[in-house]
């Protein structure tokens, strides 16, 4: 019988036994005993007929098969013979237990035979995949035993003892297969067969948890199915790879991987959301642990790929030099020294190996590349290479010769790829000397005609008059025509390549060459171009060749990816501007240039001020657009002679060098102000506004001193407002210092609740009786005492501490209005108006959060006025709108801060919710002396009344202010005049006892 015909012929009986089984249900004990034994006969068959490598991983799989086997044996002889009803726990569970570590010892064993090393990679993906169906066997299955009440202790043990057995079996094989195992005939029947069990074993746990279990039902296909797809794996001849070293698999995450993991890692979640929308969450401890222990496999799965980078790219670089090195060599010792250094540096570091070149293929055949047992080559190899069980294996082309490396197989498979690159660059270099060596061995031009035919290189013989007297049959496919004999020898050379050439052979005439490679850019007979590797070597004095011979060879496809790697590494590749390892590099050149002509270098770190906002409120998309419009912009404004950089995120920088320092004062102005020129992005209008740090040489000694010094200066241009460019001078480190303790101490105060607030009375202008107060945050710092906003809240809104400072200041102010409500209060105010940043409106959820502040603390919706800038309103956003008409339907009342310092417009004030206008302080200053300052209040006022809205006057201090204010008919008025801001108790007790609370400004 054929050995490629077993697996059909084992796959008939099993199909007949299977019929049977089901045909003639009374006599089950005997058709399953059948199918279990032939099960087991058929690994032995197996492995007697393809005789593999390593026997063990095929033996225990006999094992398990056979204590499964057993299993079912004895379990019939309790239910058909002896009469118990399904038995549980017996006997039988034992030896079904038994089966899974022979299994996975059976698995392990194939792993350990192919790969000989522990590929962590492939172990972390089978490990994330197992968790994630471990999970699922825990909340189906295990957990149900585990809090099952009709079971016994013994009971949960064995029926918590089967879904771990799967898994087990299931983590195993999820490591074959992710160990870059080739989908070979016996790989597919393993997997038919591991379904088969896992798939019946679940059915069967889920049926017996119902208690409802019965043989001869369709779960039993799934165990048929484990015990054909085993036993057929051993019969096909595609065994005998299972247990032979097999070349790495790599270790990238593909789509479909990424996909399958992605999968895996969902499960955890997933779970957590069906238990949460059926209303019972059951198992958060365990979902907590699988999603801790998946995070943690994620992230050194991803180390790993960073090495592995790292690691190739290394290799890449050794590979570079040694190919250049193998190009100069002029002998063979050269190349096979080159080679042994080479892998010597590719191996990891102390690594035994032995490096052996030989000729032990037959006459004209040269022997297999790849991966092999030492214990199979030639008793002389053996002897040389016994050190190691295995070696890898390269031919060397027409030399006969073979090149062995002989270490440990795990440092063996994951150097082979890189193995047989060097090995054919050490074949070609051989080729390329001996056919040099017989060239100017042989003196017949027919034979140097015969020994170059089958060489992938050009060889071309050039007279004193650079014409082609010979032209090797490669010319065809390099040049379009094999027959350029006769030709000049510059009409396949480019205009621009020729001056170079023409050194080159000036200087190999002259004895002058050392034999190096040039690039030379060429034309193709139909006129195409190409990029050619030229290598001259001077033979005139050979009789028999009487000329220079030219060795070309077409490297434009190496040249292209060359030039796109350089690029992917200096250029970012969203703008495609310089990155931040091109910038260094120039900027280390500029500043070598300026130390010796005098010259003045000057680095520009330009930041966008709002990018965020931008990414959260359009989109992703729209901001890398931004981005590369923001980066055109910036070249524009410079010469063509700058670099201009995407140092990351929104982060650019631009290198200028230039005589005169105010060129660069001067750069960093134009720049401003060409960002901040809006861009039309998408179809919408979106802000560039930037801050800039510019330092120059005179203040650095060192490339990396000036940008570190333009870092400093963007820190303290950003502090001092948006659209700013301040210069490094030697003062600011101390003030980048001091503000950078502010912000640390800032962090500390918003974990310690240092914040307090105090409150300035709103007064009706008429009477002097307060209407409200605003809630005003002070920092009780410790051991400097309260502290004015005015020190502290500019780097609360650049750090982003902002938002949960003014949920302090929201919360505080709730809880103080709520007391004030109270029976027996001194006073309860009419509202208390709460400043909200810009930024914390703009925090997702901002307006569920009032919602929750309102239900939980009690305070009524009327009683809060919420005050925000003119800029939050300008930026016709939807989903400000949106959130303003929410607040307005929850009874919460509306103010416009500062109103008139920003760009007002009328546009907003008719299409937005808004209630209050509070006219800023300037505006009110020279209110009594200035007509113009009281028209422009006057104005405001009437607007005020057109739109009915009210109107409140900020920074009253004097009483002709306020006389002016309520001649102008300006209702309520703040300021130092009135109160200064004072302590909750303090300001509650200026309200009258009798002055109920009101939803408005009346």
């Amino acid at each position: 019988m054929s050995k490629h015909k077993l697996s059909a012929w084992f796959a008939i009986w099993m199909a007949l036994l299977t019929a049977a089984f089901y045909r003639w249900p009374d006599m089950h004990m005997l058709w399953w005993g059948a199918i279990g034994l032939s099960s087991v006969a058929g690994v032995i068959v197996g492995v007697v007929v393809h005789r593999p490598e390593r026997r063990w991983p095929w033996l225990l799989l006999a094992a398990a098969l056979a204590c499964f086997g057993l299993g079912d044996f004895c379990y019939n002889v309790l239910t058909d013979v002896m009469g118990l009803t399904n038995p549980f726990p017996s006997f039988p569970d034992g030896l079904y237990l038994a089966m899974y570590p022979l299994v996975a010892a059976g698995l392990l064993g194939f792993i350990r035979s192919r790969t000989g090393r522990n590929d962590r990679d492939a172990l972390l993906d089978a490990a994330t995949l197992t968790i994630g169906l471990a999970l699922l066997s825990w909340i189906f299955l295990i957990d149900p035993y585990v809090r099952s009440h009709e079971l016994t202790a013994v009971q949960k043990v064995v029926s918590v003892a089967y879904p771990l057995g799967d898994v087990l079996t299931l983590a195993v094989f999820a490591r074959l297969l992710t160990g870059g195992a080739r989908r070979t005939g016996a790989i597919m029947l393993l997997g038919l067969g591991t379904t088969g069990l896992l798939v019946a074993d679940v059915v069967y746990g889920l049926i017996q948890l119902n208690g409802s279990w019965q043989v001869g039902g369709p779960t039993d296909l799934g165990w048929v199915l484990c015990y054909f797809g085993w036993a057929a794996a051993a019969l096909h001849p595609s065994m005998v790879k299972l247990t032979q070293p097999a070349r790495a698999g790599s270790s990238d995450l593909g789509v479909r991987r990424i996909a399958l993991l992605g999968t895996a890692s969902l499960i955890a979640p997933g779970v957590l959301l069906a238990e949460e929308v059926l209303g019972e969450v059951r198992d958060a401890s365990v979902v907590a642990a699988c999603s801790g222990v998946m995070f943690v496999l994620v992230l050194t799965r991803l180390a790993g790929v960073m090495a592995n980078h790292r690691q190739a790219v290394a290799r890449e670089r050794e590979l570079r030099e040694t190919t250049t090195t193998l190009v100069s060599a002029a002998d063979p010792g050269e190349v096979v020294a080159a080679v042994r250094r080479a892998l010597a540096r590719l191996l990891p570091d102390g690594t035994r190996h032995i490096v052996l070149l030989t000729r032990d293929g037959a006459a004209g055949r040269s022997p297999a590349p790849g991966l092999v047992r030492v214990a199979g080559l030639s008793p002389d190899l053996r002897a040389e290479l016994r050190e190691f069980s295995s070696a890898l294996r390269h031919p060397l082309g027409v030399t006969g010769d073979t090149l062995y490396l002989s270490a440990p197989t795990e440092a063996l498979q994951a150097l082979q790829p890189t193995f047989e690159v060097l090995a054919a660059q050490a074949a070609m270099a051989l080729e390329r000397i001996a056919l040099t060596a017989e060239v100017n061995r042989r003196s017949s031009e027919a034979y140097f005609r015969t020994l170059i035919h089958n060489t992938s290189d050009v060889i071309l013989i050039v007279d004193e008059g650079d014409v082609i007297r010979y032209a090797s049959p490669s010319a065809g496919p390099v040049f379009g025509d094999e027959r350029i004999a006769g030709a000049e020898l510059w009409r396949f050379v480019a205009d621009d390549g020729r001056v170079r050439l023409a050194e080159r052979l000036g200087q190999v005439r002259a004895g002058r060459h050392g034999h190096d490679m040039i690039d030379v850019r060429a034309v193709r007979v139909d006129g195409a171009g190409l990029l050619v590797e030229v290598d001259c070597r001077d033979l005139r004095a050979d009789p028999t060749v009487g000329g220079l011979v030219l060795t070309v060879r077409d490297v434009t496809e190496r040249r292209r990816m060359e030039e796109q790697l350089i690029r992917q590494a200096f250029h970012d590749s969203l703008t495609g501007l310089a990155n931040r390892v091109l910038f260094a590099d120039r900027a280390e050149q500029a500043v070598a240039r300026a130390r010796r002509d005098g010259s003045h270098v000057g680095v520009l770190f330009i930041d966008l001020d709002d990018f965020k906002i931008v990414n959260d409120t359009l989109g992703h998309a729209v901001g890398d657009a931004l981005l590369q419009a923001v980066g055109a912009r910036i070249s524009g404004a410079l010469r063509p002679t700058d670099t201009v950089a995407r140092l990351g995120g929104d982060e650019f920088a631009a290198l200028l060098e230039t005589d005169s320092i105010a060129d660069l004062e001067l750069a960093a102005e134009h720049i401003t102000n060409a960002l901040a020129e809006p861009f039309a992005v998408a179809g919408a209008s979106v802000n560039g506004i930037s801050s800039i740090g510019l330092s120059t040489t005179p203040d650095a000694g060192s490339a990396e001193e000036l940008m570190r010094q333009a870092d400093l200066a963007l820190y303290v241009a950003k502090g001092a407002g948006k659209g700013q460019w301040r210069r490094y001078q030697s003062d600011l480190h101390t003030a980048v210092l001091e503000r950078l303790e502010l912000r640390a101490a800032l962090d500390q105060a918003v974990k310690e609740q240092q914040f307090v607030l105090q409150y300035q009375p709103i007064v009706d202008l008429e009477t002097g009786e307060p209407r409200g107060f605003e809630a005003l945050v002070r920092w009780n710092r410790p051991g400097r005492g309260i502290v004015a906003p005015g020190h502290f809240i500019d780097v609360a809104e650049e750090s982003g501490l902002i938002v949960p400072i003014g949920r302090t200041v929201l919360q505080q102010a709730a809880a103080a209005a709520v007391r004030g409500q109270r029976p027996g209060a001194a006073g309860a105010p009419r509202y208390i108006s709460v400043n909200v940043s810009a930024r914390q409106f703009r925090t997702p959820g901002f307006v569920e959060e009032i919602r929750q502040l309102l239900r939980g603390s009690g305070m009524a919706p009327g009683t809060l006025l919420l005050e925000i800038t003119e800029s939050l309103l300008l930026r016709d956003d939807d989903q400000v709108r949106a959130d303003l008409d929410a607040l307005r339907a929850m009874g919460v009342r509306l103010a416009i801060d500062d109103f008139g310092t920003g760009y007002s417009s009328l546009s907003y004030l008719q299409h937005m919710p808004i209630d209050v206008l509070k006219i800023d302080k300037s505006f009110i200053d020279d209110i009594h002396s200035s007509a113009q300052q009281r028209a422009v209040v006057t104005a405001i006022v009437q607007l005020a009344r057109t739109l009915n809205l009210s109107v409140v006057a900020e920074g009253v201090e004097h009483e002709a202010q306020r006389e002016a204010l309520r001649q102008i008919g300006c209702p309520y008025g703040q300021g130092y005049l009135f109160a200064r801001p004072l302590p909750e108790a303090e300001a509650f007790a200026l309200l009258p006892p009798t002055d109920a609370p009101a939803a408005a400004l009346a």
